[in-house]
């Protein structure tokens, strides 16, 4: 496990896992932390990645376009990128903002894990 300024790190059947620390990401200097932390933590190694939001309860939109852009790096370094235990309130944003469009979202980490590890074309 590793333990980074905004984010708890934990690898788990070949898949890392990035968990978040606080319960609001509103501070800019914060959101570049975070930003820094996700695109470190992607590594040739790295093919798996489940961001769990089990502890965050708001997010700024600075913090959401932090998201595409660490969700575009993903997808163009090949990693396959889970969201999961995402609250209420922010999965209303994610809605409203169609970003079930961009994301997989899981409801919680075990089956984003389980999904991340499933074989075949059908993940």
């Amino acid at each position: 496990m590793i333990t980074m300024a905004s984010l708890i790190t934990d690898e788990q059947d070949g898949v890392l896992i990035a968990r978040f620390q606080g319960g609001r990401i509103i501070d800019e200097a914060q959101i570049e932390t975070l930003g820094r932390e996700m695109n470190d933590l992607l590594t040739e190694e790295s093919k798996k990645f489940i961001l769990n939001f089990e502890n965050l309860n708001f997010m700024s939109s600075a913090m959401i376009g932090k998201l595409i852009q660490f969700g575009k790096k993903c997808k163009n370094s090949g990693v396959d990128l889970r969201l999961c235990e995402i609250n209420e309130n922010i999965e209303e944003v994610f809605e409203l903002m169609k970003l079930s469009s961009i994301f997989k979202i899981e409801k919680d980490e075990e089956t984003a894990r389980k999904k991340l590890n499933k074989k075949g074309w059908f993940k």
